[in-house]
């Protein structure tokens, strides 16, 4: 298991036209990637989280490189004002 944790903070006034292209990419994630086991979105204001899980860090670099992503991060870069990412790597099954 590979866990990714995003936090984006959004600029003002751009939450209502990210929070569709963000949870357009996670239908995508969960649905075209097979790697991809889960995908939350949670949201507080302009504070946008993500709780991803992948069969292992292989997996998340496919989804890094699927066309769906690509698409996603090309279309927001704009909309964000800070991105912070943490990934971790499991230690018990």
């Amino acid at each position: 298991m590979y866990a990714v944790c995003v936090t984006f903070t959004l600029k003002p006034g751009q939450t209502e036209a990210f929070l569709p292209l963000m949870i357009e990419n996670a239908r995508q994630s969960r649905a075209l990637e097979v790697g991809c086991q889960q995908f939350d979105v949670c949201r507080a204001g302009d504070v946008v989280f993500l709780y991803e899980i992948y069969d292992d860090r292989a997996a998340f670099d496919l989804h890094l490189a699927a066309p769906h992503f690509k698409s996603f991060d090309a279309a927001v870069g704009a909309m964000v004002a800070d991105k912070q990412v943490t990934t971790f790597d499991e230690v018990l099954r």
